[in-house]
């Protein structure tokens, strides 16, 4: 069953969104709370919730558009993909984006929203200005990670079943190939040369460094923390540093982020976050990131140079996705 979720969070907006003041000076941190079906804003001067949104059912997958006036939300349950606006804290509409939605990743043309349809096995691709599906892909079986190239060349899904990153020609919406990494991969990122495309294997308990010129795995890395059974490290999200020098891992049940040297590819350094830590966004300075824990429902600030959790800030139920707006779009 679904329902309007655009009048209701119109008319919600100012009554049921909760809101307290913000530093002009601060980023907003938005949060996908998977049990509560809201959003929680958060302000990264003052680590507070500003307000917390209602939105459509289950939701997971956030993004920004490239000129940060909109977040896309993956409302998995209400079968859409959400287009909040800004300004106006408003649901402007849905966009149609196959049965259960899970993640996806935006064209850098901010125009073009690929869609991993966990249930369906394809990848649908949307047109967010036409509101039109231009292209469905066959994938594996129950694909959930979703990323595009900075270049915009590739777009890649991984499939939980079928334990592969496939890799869709944007140009001709075509799936053109398929590395087979290790089991239940979750996440893909690309670095920002585009050489490297990492995947995150949740039950295989690694990420495969792939090469992107051959579309072979390079290395795969292994996670060993003192005190915790391999069963438990399930690397998840990743957020890879723009100057080539670290990756960081979410390790799920592990309640651990893995700080990975990427001249390496060793581990160096674990962190300690909240219960079954998922995915995290890092700040535009990159000075720190927010991770999601959605067993203990709360959200871990870290320092991104020293490795050391700040605070940890109370959100919704199960939060599941991050993402920063940053401080000039945040609106007055």
């Amino acid at each position: 069953m679904r329902f309007n979720v655009a009048s209701t969070c119109r008319t919600a907006a100012i009554a049921m969104c909760m809101s307290i003041s913000t530093a002009a000076s601060a980023h907003w941190v938005y949060v996908s709370n998977e049990k509560d079906d809201t959003v929680t804003v958060i302000d990264s001067e003052t680590n507070e919730v500003v307000k917390t949104i209602e939105v459509g059912l289950r939701p997971r997958g956030i993004t920004l558009s490239k000129d940060y006036s909109k977040l896309y939300i993956c409302a998995s349950d209400s079968d859409s993909v959400q287009v909040f606006d800004i300004a106006t804290d408003t649901i402007l509409h849905d966009l149609p984006s196959g049965e259960d939605p899970e993640q996806f990743a935006l064209h850098p043309d901010d125009r073009h929203l690929y869609i991993a349809n966990e249930d369906d096995a394809i990848a649908t691709v949307v047109d967010t200005e036409t509101r039109r599906v231009v292209a469905q892909i066959d994938v594996g079986v129950e694909p959930e990670g979703m990323a595009v190239s900075h270049d915009g060349s590739w777009a890649i899904v991984t499939s939980e079943t079928t334990n592969m990153a496939h890799w869709i020609d944007t140009e001709s919406q075509t799936l053109v190939h398929n590395t087979l990494v290790d089991q239940r991969p979750r996440d893909a990122e690309f670095t920002l040369d585009d050489k490297e495309l990492w995947v995150s294997s949740e039950i295989g308990g690694t990420v495969s460094v792939i090469d992107v010129a051959t579309k072979e795995i390079k290395h795969v890395i292994e996670f060993d923390i003192d005190g915790i059974s391999d069963e438990r490290i399930q690397p998840v999200g990743m957020e890879l540093t723009s100057d080539g020098k670290y990756a960081f891992v979410a390790l799920g049940p592990a309640n651990h982020v893995a700080v990975v040297d990427r001249t390496t590819y060793e581990p160096i350094e674990y962190i300690l976050v909240g219960r079954r830590v998922w995915h995290m966004a890092l700040t535009p300075e990159e000075d720190k990131f927010y991770t999601t824990n959605g067993v203990s429902g709360d959200v871990t600030v870290v320092d991104a140079a020293t490795f050391k959790p700040l605070e940890t800030i109370k959100v919704g139920r199960f939060p599941w996705g991050a993402a920063v707006l940053p401080k000039e779009f945040v609106p007055e």
